[in-house]
């Protein structure tokens, strides 16, 4: 039997009874360079069994207020998988769910993402990365893991981008339409985070790719990039958006195990850490 988020007895992850929903999403079509990311979502629930679940910071225990893990999404293509997770999201938000997304390839959120947007009218996207994933098409997809963010800014024009080291020169453009903080200009400082924030509507969604962190902690991602923020850089980050936004789901994506765990803790720390931070502060 496959054991849930943190390996919750029942008492803790019955559906009916829970808040909050992991979806895993084992999805690696389009990624461009190292593959593996479908084995992510199972090595984070591996690891996630080994959490302490009491948080320090909080104080709370936030597996209390109930965590399902659901059965993965499947899909042999970009299109069905949009549809899929779209389609089983929405269910999720019916029913008045936390949503966290758990990849797979960066392309899992087009389709999570959407859902969102039809549920929160408002809705704005902080997007961590070390890539802008702003091409309109990469490899003859508009699918693919390089195109998401211009996905997305199809939905909602409210998108706040955080650790961004690489791009294409044809992404300049989009740049414009988008709040940006490159890695180069925040790494030394915290005074950009009430900017950051600033930037974001009431109703956050975050999608959170793990080659934001330096590959340093966390070298096991498809296309892990020098120069990323470090844990404690990205947790004040998101402290600060739990303090003064209701932020609505995320999503945790491209981790690609290798032999280390330490990566496939870091991952199942986030998602745990996240969770506390959001439900401390409802």
């Amino acid at each position: 039997m496959r054991k849930g988020f943190c390996g919750l007895s029942n008492d803790y992850s019955d559906y009916q009874n829970a808040a909050i929903v992991i979806l895993p999403i084992p999805f690696d079509k389009t990624s461009t360079w190292l593959k593996g990311a479908d084995k992510g979502p199972e090595a984070i629930l591996e690891a996630s069994a080994h959490l302490e679940f009491y948080d320090i910071e909080t104080d709370t225990e936030v597996l209390k207020r109930g965590i399902f893990t659901a059965d993965p999404i499947q899909a042999d293509s970009s299109d069905v998988l949009i549809d899929k997770s779209e389609s089983v999201v929405s269910k999720y938000l019916n029913d008045d769910k936390f949503v966290v997304a758990v990849g797979g390839e960066h392309s899992i959120s087009i389709g999570v993402i959407k859902s969102y947007v039809k549920k929160y009218k408002d809705l704005s996207v902080l997007h961590l990365d070390a890539h802008a994933d702003l091409r309109d098409t990469y490899e003859g997809s508009r699918y693919n893991h390089a195109c998401v963010i211009a996905r997305v800014m199809e939905f909602t024009e409210h998108i706040v981008s955080v650790g961004v080291r690489s791009i294409d020169v044809e992404e300049k453009p989009r740049i414009q339409n988008i709040k940006m903080f490159f890695a180069h200009g925040i790494y030394n400082s915290d005074e950009w985070i009430d900017e950051a924030v600033g930037r974001l509507t009431d109703d956050v969604y975050i999608t959170i790719d793990l080659d934001v962190f330096d590959p340093g902690i966390m070298p096991s991602t498809g296309t892990p990039e020098p120069g990323g923020l470090g844990w404690y850089q990205v947790m004040k980050l998101l402290f600060a958006v739990s303090k003064s936004k209701r932020i609505v789901g995320f999503d945790v994506v491209e981790l690609c195990p290798s032999d280390s765990k330490a990566p496939d803790f870091l991952a199942a720390k986030l998602i745990f850490t996240l969770l506390s931070n959001i439900y401390a502060n409802r």
